[in-house]
């Protein structure tokens, strides 16, 4: 018996054989795809709010040719601000389509995503990157620039007609006083919906913000002042129950408004904040001569954070502002000033190392200067 085995053993050597060197077919090669080009609907977009759910924006492109069902190819469209390489890009992702298409209101949200003033046009960067669904073989098309306009949409919390706010509270110098001290407890207003200031606040107690110096009739105020974290910021309504809950410790605070988002912020003031503010330099009728003359040289402090002078300057000098007349131990100044714009305004320090640079032509000029946000502006009258 077992000599059999061993012979049928033998005899299928060879079938063996032959079974495992019989040739298969050549495996599939897949050609690469091609770059997509892409197009747009139109070089400039702007938007109004009455377009908001209307499609205002199509990109396109041509197929990648990937040798599988078109239908399957994933393409991902990216927007983002000219020059930074899509670093902050937003994307969308469509399957198995030649086109993507945006509503005002999409691209207005991407906009204002950018911290974008409305009504102001930017170059924008559009790339199309197609791939398999699984990512591999991804092609990125070139790059084509449109301009896109931000447009207005109204503010979660109507700012007020006045286009003042005041504080009071107990957590304020004047106490539940109402009308409230000027101009150390009034707001100053950044733009048309924003409005901040710098206050004396004291820790534990409560505030309102009242549109109407001396009027109890409304204010902005917080649904729930129970809720954790609303002491450095959050929402804030017209006519809401409850008084805002002050941060628990005592000192400076910088309180900002948006009213386009309906939000408020409470954060410590880390900037210097003075009593008083005078102009010094060559630019004004006194020189450099310090103590500088007052009145024609000494700011008017207007509310909480800003100061306001209008004075004589001679064009193509230079001045600085000083906290304390007659002491050069500290001032207001710039870290560059060969930058020209800030001939007419800008943003400044506390002891940077450059004088102011003045207007280049001689007249009487007003300077506002903002210690909510370090920024300062000149306008020849």
């Amino acid at each position: 018996m077992e000599k059999i085995i061993k012979r049928f053993v033998l005899a299928c050597i060879p079938l063996l054989a032959l079974v495992a060197c019989k040739k298969e077919g050549d495996l599939v090669v897949y050609a690469p795809g091609t770059t997509a080009n892409i197009s747009t609907s139109a070089s400039a977009v702007a938007a109004t709010p009455a377009d908001s759910l209307k499609t205002v924006f199509t990109v396109s492109w041509s197929s990648p040719r990937y040798s599988v069902d078109s239908s399957t190819v994933k393409y991902i469209v990216e927007i983002d601000s000219s020059g930074r390489n899509f670093s902050k890009a937003v994307s969308k992702t469509v399957t198995g389509l030649l086109s993507a298409s945006y509503t005002a209101k999409e691209l207005n949200n991407i906009l204002l995503g950018y911290g974008f003033s409305f009504g102001v046009a930017y170059d924008m960067d559009i790339r199309v990157t197609s791939s398999y669904a699984n990512n591999n073989e991804q092609l990125k098309s070139a790059t084509i620039k449109v301009k896109m306009t931000p447009y207005k949409i109204p503010p979660k919390v109507a700012p007020p007609a006045s286009g003042k706010l005041f504080l009071v509270g107990s957590a304020t110098a004047g106490g539940w006083g109402n009308p409230v001290p000027t101009p150390t407890q009034e707001f100053s207003k950044i733009d048309s919906v924003t409005y901040a200031g710098v206050f004396d606040l004291t820790g534990g107690n409560e505030f309102l913000i009242l549109p109407v110096n001396g009027d109890w009739s409304h204010k902005y105020s917080v649904g729930d002042k129970s809720v954790t974290g609303l002491n450095a910021g959050g929402s804030f309504g017209y006519d809401l129950s409850d008084n805002i809950p002050a941060p628990g410790t005592s000192g400076k605070y910088l309180i900002k408004l948006d009213f386009q988002a309906g939000k408020f912020t409470v954060t410590p003031f880390t900037g210097v904040l003075p009593v008083n503010l005078f102009m010094v330099g060559d630019a004004t009728a006194g020189g450099w001569s310090n103590p500088v003359p007052v009145p024609t040289q000494q700011f008017t402090r207007v509310n909480s954070s800003q100061f306001e002078l209008t004075t004589a300057i001679t064009g193509g000098k230079q001045y600085l502002l000083l906290p304390v007349n007659g002491d050069w131990s500290h001032k207001f100044s710039v870290e560059d000033n060969s930058i020209a714009s800030l001939k007419t305004g800008g943003t400044f320090k506390y002891d940077a190392p450059a004088n102011f640079p003045g207007p280049d032509v001689t007249g009487n000029y007003k300077f506002v200067v903002n210690f909510a946000t370090y920024t300062y502006t000149v306008t020849k009258q």
